[in-house]
């Protein structure tokens, strides 16, 4: 009789049900297949586990060296998989339950300001086709915000360059329609007009592609910014800095946090809310260097001296 691979059943749940992402997926399966592992080792089948097992495995994560996001990835990827079990009936009680989740300190993203994109928008050479691919695609990653999985996995279709709206579907299998501005749609039609020099007899669908018609990946994308931003004398930029420059440069300008929202295609607005600590803290910078009686103001104002009174 063969076993059941509950690891497998919860992971196709999550697949069909929750529309969750292939590499999402990925990670879950490697944390559960070290929950597994765990399990094996000390005996046991791993919907047998107990609490105090459960706990056991926890700290032989972090004896092992995981960082602390890595450690609460997995314990969460835990909680999850037990859940899906007792739910099925599959087991009667969740180990996990009293299992607490590691609450991590929220890092603020880094952003680039608007000169130094500029400065990397300005590098990609134009003149040839595999230039244009690359500043299209880095114009278009700043004006939508979107992710670099959702960059790569766009078609010609998903383009709409007479209204100036791209539609993109992101995690979850979920769709939304942004707005393209006007730098970004020009270094798409030019790129689209050269675009056949990339293209062979078995060329991929998508949109942005590489010499010989295979589709790029992430991993192209992460190499062409690295490569760009070094030409550019820039410190180290990652393409999700420009996601995070296009929701900090929208809020800076006075965008509110429902809509950046909506262009990011965040679940819950506490993501997006992130940007407000960046905002705030760009607003208080400006006050202490501008503002006459801030105690950091540095201006004319600041070294005049008071006439005495009479």
């Amino acid at each position: 009789m063969k076993l059941r691979n509950f690891i497998q059943e919860h992971l196709s749940f999550l697949r069909v049900e929750k529309g969750l992402s292939s590499n999402t997926l990925d990670s879950y399966r490697r944390d559960l297949e070290k929950l597994e592992s765990f399990a094996k080792e000390s005996g046991s089948e791993i919907q047998e586990l107990s609490r105090r097992e459960v706990g056991r495995w926890v700290k032989t994560l972090s004896e092992s060296g995981l960082s602390p996001r890595s450690i609460a990835r997995a314990v969460s990827s835990a909680k999850g998989f037990y859940k899906f079990l007792l739910r099925d009936g599959l087991i009667k009680d969740d180990p996990t339950s009293e299992l607490l989740s590691l609450k991590l300190p929220r890092n603020l993203p880094t952003f680039l300001s608007e000169d130094e994109l500029d400065d990397l928008l300005r590098v990609p050479d134009t003149g040839t086709a595999l230039g244009l691919r690359d500043r299209a695609i880095l114009e278009l990653i700043y004006a939508t915000g979107l992710r670099v999985s959702e960059a790569v996995g766009l078609t010609p279709s998903d383009l709409d360059l007479e209204r100036g709206v791209v539609t993109c579907r992101g995690k979850g299998s979920k769709q939304r329609f942004i707005p393209v501005g006007r730098s970004a749609l020009k270094y798409i039609r030019e790129y689209l007009r050269v675009r056949a020099e990339l293209v062979c007899e078995k060329a991929a669908p998508q949109l942005f592609l590489r010499k010989g018609g295979r589709a790029m990946t992430r991993q192209d994308v992460w190499q062409l910014v690295k490569r760009y931003t070094k030409a550019s004398g820039l410190g180290r930029v990652s393409p999700h800095t420009l996601r995070h420059s296009f929701a900090t440069h929208l809020m800076q300008r006075g965008a509110d946090s429902r809509s950046v929202q909506t262009l990011l295609g965040h679940s819950d607005l506490g993501t997006t809310q992130i940007y407000t600590h960046i905002t705030n803290r760009h607003l208080r910078n400006a006050y202490e260097a501008f503002h006459p009686r801030a105690k950091s103001h540095k201006g004319p104002a600041a070294n005049r001296q008071e006439k005495p009174d009479g």
